[in-house]
């Protein structure tokens, strides 16, 4: 039996991994000033960063159209997949996982949709999981477990230097985001039950960051993880977090991913992100 696998674009799949799992990815749409390009092809996050930075910048993402996904189905299908896995950034984010279910109920029941709950990498495992499973010619029914199990095995933890972009884009409530400006508090985020919530709160960037470690190794537990670090303009952060998780996990951390998040992302969350993302292996 082969099954197909696809995700979206806000998987931000570290290029390392290109050409080693059979997964199509299809791309969101990033809209600036009016003018629009799919993310990771027409549009990069340097693109949107500077934008932002703008006064009068108009900055918008927008989901795929369900003809899209359904177009991307029936070519797997017509290909000689047996069935389709599509799995997609969390539904309290965007519109794409329902865009993805309008097309699989047209398409029909060899099409199975997976809201991961969570965004990046948060996402990426998830696919990359079951996109093993098709590879070990696992049916349907597993494979689409296969992407369920591993979504609950992750935690997607960030921090940014400010919460406006979030809230300008709905991404989190005004209440929240006032948290951002009083006292100069920098909170920590983390993805609970598909939404953006504050975790934490701490008064510097730099405690924020060795915060957002502990963080990461709490979630990682006793056992063995992998984690993806990602960033927006700010190498240096990522790097410093790669070295204090990898050293304080030791031999336990697995596979550890750097990637610069893409033009999606980047235009809710605005410059300075960086982010962690533990996927537990069990």
């Amino acid at each position: 039996m082969t099954i197909a696998v696809v995700t979206d674009s806000t998987a931000y799949l570290p290029a390392e991994l290109d050409g080693r799992y059979e997964l199509t990815v299809v791309p969101l749409t990033v809209v600036i000033n009016g003018w629009d390009g799919l993310e990771g092809l027409e549009i990069s996050p340097a693109e949107v960063a500077r934008a932002l930075g703008g006064r009068r910048s108009s900055v918008s993402t927008s989901r795929p159209a369900p003809s899209q996904f359904a177009e991307v189905y029936r070519k797997l299908l017509d290909g000689g997949a047996d069935g389709v896995v599509s799995v997609h950034l969390s539904a309290k984010l965007s519109g794409t996982f329902e865009a993805a279910r309008l097309a699989a109920a047209e398409v029909g029941p060899r099409v199975r949709v997976v809201d991961s709950g969570t965004a990046a990498m948060g996402l990426g495992f998830p696919a990359l999981a079951a996109a093993t499973a098709a590879a070990r010619g696992e049916d349907l029914d597993a494979v689409r477990r296969a992407a369920v199990d591993h979504a609950d095995r992750v935690s997607t933890l960030f921090y940014v230097d400010t919460l406006e972009f979030l809230r300008r884009g709905g991404r989190i409530g005004a209440a929240s985001a006032l948290l951002g400006t009083a006292l100069s508090v920098k909170p920590i985020l983390h993805v609970v039950d598909g939404a953006v919530v504050v975790r934490d709160k701490v008064r510097t960037a730099g405690r924020a960051l060795s915060r957002l470690v502990d963080l990461a190794v709490e979630a990682a537990g006793a056992g063995e993880a992998d984690i993806a670090v990602h960033h927006l303009g700010t190498p240096e952060r990522a790097a410093a977090l790669v070295d204090a998780i990898t050293m304080r996990l030791g031999d336990r951390l697995r596979d550890c991913y750097l990637t610069e998040v893409g033009a999606v992302v980047a235009a809710h969350t605005g410059p300075g992100l960086a982010g962690v993302v533990v996927h537990r292996r069990a």
